[in-house]
């Protein structure tokens, strides 16, 4: 998890919330018998609006992988800082094998990001950004050092409530 311990988790309640499958993988569980195939899912929730969550849902068959992945999801929601459509400062983020550095962009712009870190990127409603993932394409460690990044970003009034300070001081002298 980030180091700011002031992580706002949300409630599912009156949300509009829209899921995205960002990987399913079949499993194998050798046994006397044979084989046993199930399913992993990993999901992506999210409002367009400043909140995100992801889930991992396992089962015997696909559809019931993916609707325990967006239940699991839909229970870790948080709120993301977003500033006119893109993030407010540039950030890297290390999870594990997967480096993800992000840097805002000029409105118009759109998602220049990849895999699994523009699926987190559309789902918590950021319209312009630029992102490179380096090391570990795992979607996993990639979704989870996004949505990570995202909560260690600061925007002025976080900032600003952090130092007892009010802006309106700090623009108009």
């Amino acid at each position: 998890m980030p180091k700011d311990t002031s992580i706002k988790k949300v409630k599912t309640s009156d949300l509009e919330l829209k899921d995205r499958l960002v990987a399913i993988k079949r499993v194998t569980k050798v046994t006397k018998g044979g084989r046993q195939f199930g399913f992993t899912a990993l999901v992506v929730v999210g409002n367009e609006n400043g909140i995100v969550g992801y889930g991992l849902g396992k089962a015997k068959e696909v559809t019931t992988a993916i609707a325990k992945g967006v239940e699991a999801a839909k229970k870790n929601l948080v709120k993301v800082p977003i500033l006119n459509g893109t993030i407010p400062h540039e950030i890297e983020y290390k999870y594990s094998g997967a480096q993800i550095f992000m840097k805002p962009a000029a409105g118009g712009t759109g998602v220049k990001a990849g895999g699994a870190m523009r699926i987190v990127l559309e789902s918590v409603g950021i319209r312009d950004v630029l992102g490179k993932s380096k090391g570990s394409s795992n979607p996993h460690n990639q979704v989870k050092a996004t949505i990570n990044a995202l909560l260690d970003t600061r925007d002025a009034y976080t900032i600003a409530e952090q130092r007892n300070v009010s802006l309106e001081k700090v623009f108009n002298g």
